[in-house]
């Protein structure tokens, strides 16, 4: 298939090298001055991947949405709408967008294929890609499982057929409600896990996992999605990647923010708390662990004593 990858940095220049070793003629988009994009286009690779040669790389975006059927989008969540009205203004009749980027925008709430659809995309033909996976451990050829999910089944059937290798198994997704909430959440929670490491309190990543899931389903559940989503591939499936691996961001993000040192790359889950702590209030979902990361980055409140009161909460049942 002709499919255009918008977007070059981590996941944007990953996703290009994997489909185009699928077989797929591959038009890889960024834009010329943008950091990602020019460390690509002068030395043929960046700190994750090699550039393919069969792969097109251009800043040429009317070229890039025009050439593919297939449009995945993998840039910063909170750009996704202003970036669509850009895309929007080029032929995308009949296109399928596939987005490959966690998070839920800050100022309204909304998820991201939301997002999309009030750019003027169909809903079927919009799909979302999540789940667990690094690309330092993608590229030295360790296997994973991730989802693709839909509004149109056939769109998901199509998608995961197409895209599933020896390296990435895909599953069928049937909630992207859940699908959406469940991967954005996981990074809310990677910076939790984040924050115990960086003060001393690693052991307590357990009761994190077991509530941060159930947290998640409550607040699926109540926005109309299957809240055994909150326990699959999207969410609880992906904290091993998130809360515990050296290449999480987020999770390292939460561990250098209580040691007080500076983090420079892209943590989702910091806007995503916000997010989060909104659609909690207006759906009227108790969501702890999110309002205790909340409280910590936007309130400055003192990480240790905010998880230590989280967890010395008055005895109740486990869920």
């Amino acid at each position: 298939m002709k499919v255009s990858v918008l977007g070059c940095g981590r996941w944007g220049s990953f996703i290009g090298w994997y489909l185009v070793r699928n077989g797929h003629q591959i038009i890889q988009w960024g834009t010329e001055g943008n950091y990602t994009f020019d460390v690509l286009k002068n030395t043929g690779r960046n700190e994750y991947v090699e550039l393919d040669k069969r792969i097109n790389l251009t800043s040429d975006l009317k070229f890039a949405v025009e050439s593919s059927d297939i449009i995945i989008i993998s840039i910063s969540a909170q750009a996704l709408r202003s970036f669509m009205q850009r895309v929007t203004a080029f032929d995308v009749r009949d296109k399928k967008f596939v987005l490959c980027m966690k998070g839920i925008e800050v100022e309204t709430g909304k998820r991201l294929s939301e997002v999309v659809i009030e750019s003027g995309i169909d809903k079927n033909n919009v799909a979302v890609w999540v789940g667990p996976g690094h690309i330092q451990a993608f590229v030295q050829g360790y296997p994973n499982c991730m989802v693709i999910d839909a509004y149109d089944k056939e769109l998901v059937k199509m998608l995961a057929d197409n895209f599933r290798s020896n390296t990435i198994r895909f599953y069928y997704g049937d909630d992207i409600i859940g699908s959406e909430i469940g991967a954005a959440a996981k990074n809310v929670m990677g910076i939790a896990a984040g924050m115990l490491d960086g003060g001393g309190c690693t052991t307590l990543k357990g009761p994190l996992m077991a509530r941060g899931a159930r947290e998640v389903a409550r607040l699926i559940k109540a926005m109309g999605g299957n809240e055994l989503s909150a326990y699959g591939l999207c969410h609880l499936g992906d904290y091993e990647t998130t809360l515990f691996s050296e290449y999480s961001n987020n999770r390292n993000f939460g561990e250098k923010y209580v040691k007080g040192v500076p983090f420079e790359k892209l943590a989702e889950g910091v806007s995503t708390a916000k997010a989060m702590r909104m659609l909690g209030i207006k759906h009227d979902v108790d969501l702890p662990i999110t309002n205790a990361v909340y409280s910590i980055i936007y309130e400055k409140q003192d990480p240790k004593k905010v998880f230590m009161d989280l967890f010395s909460r008055s005895t109740r049942k486990e869920f």
